[in-house]
């Protein structure tokens, strides 16, 4: 019985315990987890101090331990050793900046020991290179700027153009690039909310294709697409003198409109073609463009030029006085670019009642102000001719052809210019009164750099808006902007494109200097003495045997060919018959098209005083030279 009694007091000891740690089971929990933290501290703290003195004394630390490895763009924690051939570059700049950071990382790299390379991204090719570089020990990183309304740069235009397409090409596939390791770096302003570094975010999401893919394919519904002008634009261009219509179109009161208000004068359409430039309105249904012309006409600070500023009739010198700075255009590029309509889009009959509405009150701005004729200025509240030529590429606007026939059922004339990037939209448009194309250069090289396309195949649509024109019926123009020191010396080449397009009349304009921008690297020197263009022009002439010099506005230091169709019985016939071109364009469109017409059916003399050689040098003589003395003159306009 003792035995047995042991044995069961044994027994309740054991299921005493138990039931004890149960229900101290909190407290057991407790200290063990103190342990194991300390534990944990113990060797993180050893390592630590295992790591500085390794350090401390020169060792390098063990291939075992934990580094971060980039792969596809980001950082992972393995324990591998990342080993790095070289680094490569890449930046794609407008003013500089891009370029800049990329040399100050490579001097980085360089003294890091380590191979580098800096590409800019216009003179990559990623459909050859890129791929090699998913299985090179190089690390690729890309500074990349974002430029008007969210676009690329020029230079990286191309790239983000292959990252979009090989993106959705079965080809390729979206795996395409796995294994390439990189970085990206982004610049960009904050004032623009809209589109802050939207470049490089979508560089490095991965997103380039999908998005641009997305905008640019016409599904995206009317109410989707973006505005044109941005907040930060519209505020800019008003302060500069534009009146904006809608989301995408604008008006501006020209100088020389001003000028013949005054009765000093109009502008070289005045010399050469007749029109009025008092009832004159410069407009454009498209801000945007696909091109970035060096010496295009955009918004902010200018320097003004003063041609003539002395009797220089005899000697045909011209002396230049600049005037710094005032507040009018400057080479800012600030205007939209891009290569088809993305964007909102107004209504023609709206841009255009906007458009005469904006007009109208800037000409009553005039009223009583001195030296303003009052016979003028009542002529000028009713436009008669509109210049499709302020800024942007017209011809992109989808509605372009509707809004020209609203035009002429107003009874106003139209002179539109196009920038010869997109030839089917030169076939498919409607007669005109004048269409200019203009012809920046002559070979691809100088084409790319005056203006800058957008488009990879730019020199082929170049020549193929040459071939369109030499289609059209209306009168056609070529418009010559030379540079000094970059397309003057083309002789033989502007040749052979006149014999291309065939076009009735070349313009010869010098290029205006309008001030020092980071957008452009033209400068004073760039800009030809009026001599010198004459002289250009009697070299071009003698190229081209069925043209001869026609006209002269020396006041704008421009010239004009003409083909000698236009000589009738050794008269020049350059001037537009503006009543019978109305009458032509109606009965052409009350056919639907089938009665047509030619350039030669609604010609006029020419005055004697507008002509080449004449003592007015093309200044109408019923009006009054008006001769500042030391202060500026605005040589801007269309």
């Amino acid at each position: 019985m003792a035995a047995d009694l042991d044995v069961s007091m044994d027994t309740w000891s054991f299921y005493t315990s138990l039931v004890s740690l149960w229900l101290h089971r909190f407290y057991i929990y407790s200290v063990v987890a103190v342990g194991i933290s300390i534990w944990i501290i113990v060797q993180f703290l050893t390592t630590k101090t295992r790591r500085k003195g390794e350090k401390s004394n020169g060792n390098p630390p063990s291939s075992e331990g934990t580094e971060d490895k980039l792969v596809n763009g980001s950082a992972t924690l393995e324990a591998k050793e990342l080993c790095v051939a070289g680094v490569k570059i890449f930046y794609g700049s407008q003013t500089g900046t891009a370029k800049r950071f990329a040399k100050g990382l490579a001097e980085a790299v360089i003294s890091l020991c380590l191979p580098v390379e800096v590409i800019s991204m216009g003179d990559y090719d990623p459909d050859d290179c890129l791929a090699e570089e998913t299985t090179s020990r190089n690390v690729c990183v890309f500074l990349v700027a974002t430029y008007t309304d969210g676009q690329p740069t020029e230079s990286a235009a191309w790239f983000c153009k292959w990252l979009q397409e090989a993106a959705h090409d079965f080809r390729f596939g979206k795996t395409h690039l796995k294994g390439l390791r990189y970085a990206v770096f982004g610049l960009g302003n904050s004032v623009y909310v809209d589109h802050y570094n939207t470049r490089d975010r979508e560089l490095e999401d991965g997103e380039v294709g999908k998005n641009l893919a997305q905008e640019n394919s016409g599904r995206k519904e009317e109410s989707e697409r973006r505005e044109m002008i941005t907040p930060a634009l519209r505020e800019a261009l008003t302060k500069q003198g534009y009146k904006l219509i809608g989301s995408h179109s604008g008006v501006k009161l020209c100088r020389w409109t001003k000028s013949m208000l005054r009765g000093r004068g109009g502008c070289y359409k005045h010399t050469f073609y007749g029109i009025e430039s008092h009832r004159c309105m410069e407009a454009t249904p498209s801000l945007a463009c696909a091109n970035k012309c060096v010496f295009c006409w955009s918004i902010g600070e200018r320097w003004r030029i003063e041609l003539c500023s002395g009797d220089c009739t005899a000697s045909r010198n011209i002396a230049v006085q600049i005037i710094v700075p005032l507040s009018l255009h400057i080479r800012h590029h600030t205007n939209p670019v891009g290569t088809e309509w993305r964007w909102k889009m107004d209504q023609p009959e709206m841009i255009l009642q906007e458009a005469l509405e904006n007009h109208r009150n800037m000409i009553k701005q005039f009223k009583g102000v001195s030296g303003v004729r009052a016979d003028r200025l009542a002529e000028a509240m009713t436009a008669k001719h509109c210049a499709l030529s302020l800024v942007g590429e017209p011809i992109m606007y989808p509605e372009i052809n509707r809004f020209v026939k609203l035009l002429h059922q107003h009874g106003i004339s139209s002179f539109l210019v196009t920038n010869a990037q997109f030839p089917d939209e030169i076939r498919n448009l409607e007669p005109v009164t004048q269409l200019y194309v203009s012809v920046d250069a002559s070979t691809k090289e100088s084409l790319k750099r005056i203006d800058r396309p957008l488009f990879r195949d730019f020199w082929q649509r170049f020549l193929d808006s040459l071939k369109a024109l030499s289609e059209k019926q209306q009168r056609t123009v070529y418009r010559l902007t030379l540079v000094k020191a970059w397309n003057v010396d083309e002789l033989k080449a502007y040749a052979d494109l006149i014999s291309l397009g065939k076009p009735d009349f070349i313009e010869v304009k010098g290029v205006t200097y309008c001030g020092e921008s980071s957008a452009s690297n033209l400068t004073m020197a760039n800009v030809p003495w009026h001599e010198e263009v004459v002289r250009f022009v009697q070299d071009l002439a003698d190229l081209v045997p069925d043209y001869e010099i026609a006209c002269e506005h020396q006041h704008s230091n421009c010239l004009l060919i003409a083909h000698k169709k236009f000589k009738v019985d050794g008269d020049w016939f350059t001037w537009i018959d503006y009543g019978r071109f109305q009458e032509l364009v109606r009965e052409h469109e009350r056919s639907g098209g089938a009665e047509t017409f030619t350039a030669a059916d609604y010609a006029a003399r020419t005055p004697e005083w507008a002509l080449f050689g004449s003592r007015e040098r093309g200044f109408d003589p019923l009006d009054v030279r008006y001769q500042r003395k030391n202060k500026a003159r605005d040589i801007s306009g269309c």
